[in-house]
């Protein structure tokens, strides 16, 4: 059984998308969803340097784009559930076929943008917590006036507040934390922060005609499947300021009998989670199209097809 994921904001570097474009159709694919959504995909995920790609306008966007590159190119794959770890959620939504590439291009591009505003009133930031105990470190970020913003599983929680609150984080850990490490984000999403956001992405989502998922669509909200298209939109608007709970989305692969988890590109921070917390799942990352051959042969033996990429 396949789960196709989709990582979140903080995965991207510069020039990763670089070698992708290289692949036949690539560049003319990124040209079009680059005019859909005024936004010059190409130029941030080849040229631009780390502080440009932050920019939560830009990253967003480029992650959804890349993911969407990078799944064309397996081919016609089958997955047996998909979710995405926040704005991956709408990547996501593509794979199960609830919205068409070019519609989540323009929704995340909105997303993007009011995020970023909402950003703008306050300085915030993430910080990943490695190690500790979730409940311990709930407990003590609350103290500290900090959300759990992300409840990845494996021993990772990411907390997100104020910068003078996560520099309080830095120098007083919750008992158990081996590091306490700044993500490449620019601001605290998934907490009250993030509010302004979500009547911006209502507004926007008004004009979607989602389909109903094909495939399981996994949520981050609480980790259980969501039926019908118009649920997956509600709960892509509103978990901009609700909490990613990717542990629970983990606990439903399990449940579920995944036995292989296929990261979309920039892959590595999904599968890196999934090692720890899913013993015994098969794990892959497309971190560039070198990874496509292995990624193939993973997906011909859980049995999903894949088409030749030349015909992608």
């Amino acid at each position: 059984m396949l789960v196709l994921v989709a990582p979140g904001q903080g995965a991207q570097a510069p020039g990763f998308l670089t070698p992708w474009l290289e692949l036949p159709g690539a560049s003319d694919r990124i040209a079009a969803w680059s005019d859909a959504i005024g936004l010059d995909l190409a130029h941030y995920g080849t040229k631009a340097d780390a502080d440009e790609i932050r920019d939560t306008a830009v990253a967003q966007p480029l992650l959804v784009a890349a993911g969407l590159l990078s799944a064309s190119a397996l081919g016609d794959v089958v997955p047996d559930a998909v979710a995405g770890h926040s704005v991956g959620e709408i990547t996501a939504a593509v794979f199960a076929g609830v919205l068409d590439p070019t519609a989540a291009l323009r929704l995340v591009r909105t997303r993007g943008l009011a995020m970023a505003e909402a950003a703008a009133v306050t300085e915030t930031g993430m910080s990943a917590l490695l190690g500790g105990d979730p409940e311990v470190s709930v407990a003590h970020l609350e103290k500290l006036g900090l959300t759990a913003a992300n409840v990845n599983g494996a021993g990772q929680i990411v907390a997100a507040g104020t910068r003078e609150q996560l520099a309080a984080l830095e120098a007083d850990k919750p008992e158990g934390v081996r590091k306490v490490v700044a993500l490449k984000v620019a601001g605290a999403f998934h907490t009250h922060h993030m509010a302004p956001a979500v009547a911006r992405l209502e507004e926007a989502a008004a004009s979607l005609a989602p389909a109903d998922p094909k495939v399981r669509y996994v949520s981050n909200r609480d980790g259980r499947t969501v039926a019908t298209g118009d649920e997956v939109v509600s709960r892509l608007v509103g978990q901009v300021a609700n909490p990613v709970r990717w542990d629970l989305c983990m606990e439903t692969f399990k449940e579920l009998g995944v036995t292989a988890l296929v990261e979309v590109c920039p892959g590595g921070t999904l599968t890196g989670l999934a090692k720890r917390a899913l013993p015994g799942v098969t794990t892959l990352a497309l971190k560039t199209p070198d990874d496509l051959d292995a990624a193939r042969t993973l997906l011909a033996e859980t049995g999903s097809p894949a088409a030749d990429a030349a015909g992608a």
